[in-house]
């Protein structure tokens, strides 16, 4: 079944009061800038013996690059159907620019390198980390590790990935990678800044969207989390009259869709 086509009366926060990064943040999305290179070539210096020939590496590149598009997917949609940007630590850290985006999707083409990349390289640190914890002297191992040395990468390049999804002008050597969909292209990530935001989370390379959709991942997820807290998913991003008449749409598609196998 498809989207419910009746307009819904989304309530948002002013953007002004969203804009700006918190100077604690800043500082450390300023660090991880900088560092993450030098992370990320301790990890290729361990497992550049390990490399099983191309095959190997073609193989544990792809693994890593859906392993980054499944975890910023889980990031998008943790930050844009839960939290407040009140929320201690994560909300002025990393709620803020998810609901300043739904609001001015081309707000992220005025963030500076850091604004825009800071964070994802600091995620992709904890991945690098994860990578070294995995090395050892197997093949096993050495495949791990070098997934995580792919998915740090895209992991590090996410924002600036999302940020040439919105451009009006991109590098040719971009526009080819979006036309590849080697990264994330603008017309499918442009199914995402339809109200109410509810798809398309992924957005390095976008590769598990319509999978994720298919078997309406996010949306189990989402009830189990609604029927243990009693929360509405969505509901500080679009309201609460909005979030309650989306889950009222799903709850009544939902025979529909069992009946018929419909997505």
């Amino acid at each position: 079944m498809g989207r419910d086509t009746r307009p819904l009366r989304i309530q948002q926060r002013e953007v002004s009061t969203l804009a700006g990064t918190a100077k604690p943040f800043r500082i450390l999305e300023t660090v991880c800038t900088y560092s993450f290179p030098l992370w990320w070539l301790t990890l290729l210096a361990r497992t550049w013996s390990g490399f099983r020939g191309p095959a190997f590496v073609v193989l544990a590149t792809i693994v890593g690059i859906l392993l980054s598009d499944f975890i910023t997917g889980m990031f998008h949609w943790g930050f844009d159907t839960w939290f407040s940007p009140t929320t201690p630590f994560i909300g002025r850290a990393f709620v803020r620019t998810f609901r300043e985006h739904h609001i001015d999707p081309q707000a992220i083409c005025r963030h500076d390198f850091v604004e825009t990349n800071g964070s994802n390289m600091f995620s992709g640190i904890i991945l690098i980390l994860t990578g070294h914890a995995c090395m050892g002297s197997s093949a096993g191992a050495a495949f791990l590790a070098t997934s995580y040395l792919s998915a740090a990468v895209f992991m590090s390049m996410t924002s600036q990935i999302h940020k040439w999804a919105h451009a009006d002008h991109v590098p040719r050597v971009v526009t080819w990678l979006q036309w590849t969909r080697l990264i994330l292209p603008p017309q499918s990530h442009a199914l995402h800044h339809v109200a109410p935001f509810d798809r398309s989370y992924c957005i390095s390379s976008g590769w598990l969207n319509a999978t994720l959709r298919y078997v309406r991942f996010f949306q189990i997820l989402e009830r189990i989390i609604s029927a243990l807290t009693g929360v509405l998913p969505r509901h500080d991003d679009i309201g609460v009259e909005a979030a309650a008449a989306l889950v009222e749409v799903e709850e009544r598609s939902a025979p529909e869709r069992q009946g018929n196998g419909a997505t």
